[in-house]
């Protein structure tokens, strides 16, 4: 028995967009079992899935976005199929589509499966950059793979890397509807296509996740940005984003600072059509009004907003459920931690 656990994310962060990224503390699972013995056969892979979605995840090893990844992976190294008999069991409480990263956990458990079945035996920084060639966000991904508190950027894909039908692309990128098996080996990705610094994380602070229980897609929420902005709105950005990490890293925290230094104008005040409520939320709750807040968001794309705290958590809470039940809205909470080790593999 194999099983690999993966963080879920939240991207963004006040005015880290598309650059910082958090692992925090729900874990997407695979259990997979291997009668290790070659095949030819085409897929040779049974799915079974509990959890979030469970009524619309599909089950065959070239539609789920878990195991299209790592065919992807096996590919690449030859290898047309999975193991014959591999049994992949799916253990999934991120909800999905609501800024939790669930399909960057999901990438990044099929790089992780490929790897396992495969005997491949890469390191994570490889890995990363197979995980970057199909979901390219790597805040989400850096995050679920090495875990805590980290900083990335990406380097550019030429059109041929973009352009593969055996590499299953996220919306972000032209995406075909699965791993299309055209016969060939796929090139390899290129080597160094991401990078990630992990930074300092106050251990006082933990992260209220307050859930919608509605979707936002990714591409409606990216489809609300604008094509250009105004250089007085980046140079906001930027100042804060240099503030932040040390902000953060900071112990014992200073929740003004870290307030002030999450604001942004990038992505959220666009995005407020998509979430009712946001922008009173994003106003109203502060470490004045709220004490123990440090900081507050929205997670990802939205909906779920995240809010930093240090203590007072059911409170602020549920002073933020209150405002989204005005709205109509029905949410539910957690209160979560960094995970710190990102994606682990034993064996038993």
């Amino acid at each position: 028995m194999i099983t690999i656990k993966v963080p879920c994310s939240s991207a963004n962060i006040g005015p880290g967009f598309d650059v910082i990224g958090l692992a925090l503390s729900i874990w997407l699972e695979l259990r997979v079992e291997v009668e290790d013995k070659p095949t030819k056969a085409p897929l040779n892979c049974v799915i079974t899935y509990e959890g979030e979605g469970a009524e619309e995840v599909p089950l065959s090893a070239d539609a789920n976005l878990i195991t299209r990844t790592a065919l992807y992976v096996l590919r690449s190294y030859g290898q047309r199929a999975f193991p014959a008999e591999t049994r992949v069991h799916i253990i999934n409480p991120i909800p999905l589509g609501r800024g939790l990263g669930s399909s960057g956990a999901a990438v990044v458990a099929g790089v992780a499966l490929g790897n396992e079945v495969g005997k491949l035996g890469l390191s994570k920084a490889r890995m990363l950059d197979y995980c970057l060639m199909i979901e390219r966000h790597p805040d989400n991904v850096a995050a679920a793979l090495y875990g805590g508190f980290v900083g990335t950027y990406l380097n550019d894909l030429s059109p041929e890397d973009t352009e593969r039908k055996e590499i299953p692309l996220s919306e972000v990128l032209p995406a075909p509807a699965g791993g299309i098996d055209t016969g060939e080996t796929p090139p390899q990705p290129p080597i160094g296509i991401g990078h990630y610094m992990k930074f300092p994380w106050a251990k006082e602070i933990k992260a209220i996740a307050i859930i919608p229980h509605f979707e936002v897609a990714t591409a409606e929420a990216r489809g609300v940005l604008p094509a250009s902005y105004s250089r007085q709105d980046v140079v906001f950005n930027l100042q804060r984003i240099a503030l932040l990490p040390s902000a953060l890293g900071t112990s014992p925290p200073n929740a003004e600072q870290i307030y002030l230094a999450m604001q942004d104008k990038v992505h959220q005040p666009y995005r407020k059509g998509l979430i009712p409520g946001l922008p009173e939320i994003l106003q109203s709750v502060t470490p004045k009004s709220h004490p123990g807040l440090c900081g507050i968001c929205l997670s990802g794309a939205g909906p779920t907003i995240l809010a930093l705290a240090t203590e007072n958590f059911e409170a602020i809470a549920e002073a933020i459920l209150e405002m989204f039940k005005q709205k109509n809205l029905e949410c539910r909470w957690e209160l979560l931690e960094p995970a710190e080790d990102g994606t682990t593999v034993t064996y038993s």
